[in-house]
């Protein structure tokens, strides 16, 4: 009796063991309660709601968001979201709770919340809304109208970014051909996350008949450096070392430059991309305070030698590195010829070909008459004989005849 009560107790506690073993199917929570949207500032969207009615007391909720095709998910435990979006389009928001952060646990059913454009014919916005952060000072912001406006339509373009208190208005409206643009200081904030941010803008026009137009502007793009400051050319053994001093508020290791240089006689054009600006020489290093050096080798000395320099920002600070600045003013070093001695010699060697040439021409009538001398005349020959016999005979004394 023993045995099969023992077998019996093995048999329980393996069934223990199996059931304990399996694990029990994640329970769907209800959906979020009361999803709303609104919009702060010019182009942030937050989107809130509530936790859903009769979750599970043992779930810890957390809730699965994303937007319009599933782009940009994510699992937080915030009853809220909120998204920098220009508002030119409709964007919605799909929200469900769950109660890990596991992407693959089922959430519950998805709500969806959606905000619309603003109200407006769309032909009427204005098209190819652009802006530009000039040497980290002022931006610039450039567009083109729309195809059902009028073209003395009044544009107003307004800015906000994190370091504001209130929506601004741009004062500064300017055209440039067919382009409208308007500027405002934006100076680089030191020691903060200023950069990391954004610049929002929208642009309509006074009397609310188009249709406003959005633009979103990351601080670590669209950057124009203003152009360096060349402060000195010399040579060293053969090479020309340029010196400059950076536009304002880069550091060098943001920089990225080309340098130019211009030979007059050799009539060469010679550009160098310079990713890190460093001179061999430590002479050179130290000579200026606050300056770039750069050698340029081979580069002839009894020459005139013109050389220019741009910058641009590079990837190891910003996201954007197309945008070049203007070239810096040229500086020359070296001698150019005298064009004294040139103009001197443009005239002098037409006269020697001349001379020469005339020269030639007699030397050669002289030497063609001693190769090919004149053939004489037989009847003169014959002539001048005859005659002078004839006079001798007229000429005898009456007494020989």
């Amino acid at each position: 009796m023993e045995r099969p009560a023992r077998l019996c107790g093995l048999w329980a506690l393996l069934l223990c063991a199996g059931g304990g073993g399996v694990a029990a199917p994640a329970e769907t929570q209800p959906p979020v309660t009361n999803l709303s949207v609104s919009v702060e500032n010019l182009c942030t969207v937050t989107w809130t709601w509530n936790p859903p009615e009769g979750a599970s007391p043992n779930c810890s909720l957390k809730y699965f968001s994303h937007f319009g095709n599933k782009q940009d998910k994510k699992i937080a435990p915030e009853t809220y979201r909120s998204k920098e979006v220009p508002l030119n389009e409709r964007i919605c928001l799909q929200v469900g709770s769950q109660c890990s952060t596991n992407e693959s646990e089922k959430p519950s059913i998805l709500v969806e919340k959606c905000i619309s454009p603003p109200e407006g014919d769309p032909e009427s916005a204005v098209t190819e809304l652009q802006c530009i952060w000039y040497n980290l000072s002022y931006m610039k912001c450039a567009w083109l109208p729309g195809r059902n406006t009028n073209p003395d339509t009044n544009y107003t373009l307004y800015y906000w970014h994190s370091s504001l208190g209130k929506i601004l208005q741009c004062e500064d409206i300017y055209r440039e051909g067919q382009h409208i643009g308007c500027s405002f200081a934006l100076t680089k904030v030191k020691d903060s996350s200023f950069e990391q941010h954004s610049v929002q803008v929208m642009v309509k026009d006074n009397a609310g008949k188009i249709r406003p137009s959005f633009n979103i502007v990351p601080l670590t793009s669209h950057v124009k450096p203003d152009p360096p400051h060349i402060k000195n050319l010399s040579f060293q053994n053969g090479d020309l070392y340029v010196q400059w001093k950076n536009p304002q508020n880069f550091y060098s290791r943001c920089l990225s430059y080309e340098v130019e240089v211009n030979n007059s006689q050799a009539e060469t054009h010679d550009i160098f991309y310079v990713e890190e600006a460093k001179c061999q020489n430590s002479e050179f290093e130290g000579n200026l305070e606050g300056t770039i050096c750069f050698m340029v080798p081979g580069v002839l000395p009894d020459t005139l030698n013109t050389v220019r320099i741009r910058v641009k920002t590079n990837k190891l600070c910003y996201e954007d590195d197309k945008l070049w600045s203007n070239w810096s003013q040229a500086m020359s070093i070296g001698q150019k010829a005298n064009p004294t001695f040139y103009i001197t010699t443009l005239l002098i060697i037409p006269i020697f070909v001349a001379a020469a040439i005339i020269v030639l021409l007699l030397y050669l009538k002289r030497l063609k008459i001693i190769i090919f001398p004149p053939i004489p005349d037989p009847g003169k020959i014959f002539k001048e004989m005859f005659g002078d016999q004839n006079d001798d005979t007229l000429g005898l004394s009456p007494l020989y005849r």
